[in-house]
């Protein structure tokens, strides 16, 4: 509010700033959410996302063309949705999937080799310079000493290494980063049938063995970029089973919602009717959330999985009957 009451003395000082190359960024704000794991959470100040979103809408579309069909999130027209549909699309087509993903990734990423990634497209000498700052100017991340070849006992402590979870740059820069394993894994190793979301990888194939052989490929491949695969997250498993991913159980025929997804949310509806119950919050307030997970749900096979929760969880500041109550958080919540 402060930032927009006085936009235009804001955006011309900005400008200026830039212009000069006397900008630089303030700290961050941080905090911790806590949803199946602990992640660390860096807020920008306000004006240094306006910053990151001038930057991105300006070379985000230079690299936007090169990126592969599948690669899934913080990309226009794609979406952790589009994602699961076309996960169900290949699992229907193959029978094993490598599931897999970056061990700390955005703690792990070298700033030497982002900035050199970036640099093999944009070449304007005052853009390259804001985007060292950003990435340089990172909060301090997990500490991830991991070795890699031609190290020397202390190569992990002095590399920069670790960008900001929360940043609009970051989640472009963790694009860019993975851009060359897509290529890599499409092209070089000819996989059809490959995902990429974030650092959550899947390929399909119908050879178990031939998975086990490209996960080789794919670790070998990322030693160059400093990166590892998490060992307890990495397995070739049959479709049929059913994978996790990105919140939802897949099989090839139906999905269904990850249990501790239901769980969440029912424990944060009971916390909301006692709420609304109490008259400390109205229904305006509540309604925003709800749907949202609605809107999640209904991508999983979840009608009646919806309706009991809602039907156990009834809305009420008066003395309608249980039934009643039932009724009327089933109508409110769309179902």
């Amino acid at each position: 509010m402060a930032f927009e009451s006085e936009i235009e003395t804001e955006l011309l000082g900005l400008q200026t700033e830039l212009a000069e190359r006397s900008y630089r960024p303030g700290e961050y704000r941080e905090f911790t959410v806590y949803e199946r794991k602990p992640r660390l959470i860096s807020a920008a100040p306000y004006r240094d996302r306006v910053v990151h979103h001038a930057l991105c809408n300006v070379i985000e579309p230079i690299f936007e063309s090169a990126f592969i069909y599948d690669s899934y999130a913080c990309r226009e027209a794609k979406g952790t949705h589009r994602a699961v549909d076309r996960f169900s699309q290949f699992a229907r087509r193959t029978k094993y999937v490598l599931k897999t993903d970056i061990r700390k990734y955005f703690p792990s990423i070298d700033h030497a080799i982002l900035i050199e990634k970036i640099g093999r497209k944009i070449k304007c000498p005052d853009t390259l310079w804001l985007v060292g700052l950003i990435v340089e100017g990172s909060n301090p991340q997990e500490q991830v000493a991991d070795y890699f070849p031609g190290d020397t006992p202390f190569t992990p402590f002095v590399r920069r290494k670790g960008i900001p979870i929360g940043n609009l740059t970051s989640q472009f820069f963790a694009n860019v980063y993975l851009d060359d394993l897509d290529h890599f894994v499409k092209e070089r190793l000819q996989c059809r049938h490959y995902i990429r979301y974030v650092d959550d990888l899947a390929v399909f194939d119908n050879d178990k063995e031939r998975l086990w052989e490209i996960k080789e490929r794919i670790e070998e491949f990322l030693l160059k970029e400093r990166l590892r695969l998490h060992p307890k997250k990495t397995y070739v498993a049959p479709v049929w089973t059913g994978i996790d991913h990105l919140g939802y159980r897949i099989y090839p025929t139906h999905r269904r919602l990850r249990k501790d997804n239901s769980l969440r949310f029912k424990a944060r509806l009971k916390s909301l009717a006692r709420l609304y119950g109490e008259g400390k919050i109205d229904w305006l307030e509540i309604n925003p959330r709800v749907q949202s997970w609605i809107g999640h749900a209904k991508h999983a096979d979840t009608w009646g999985l919806r309706r009991a929760i809602f039907n156990d969880i009834p809305f009420s500041r008066g003395a309608l009957s249980r039934e009643n109550k039932g009724d009327m958080i089933l109508r409110r919540a769309g179902l």
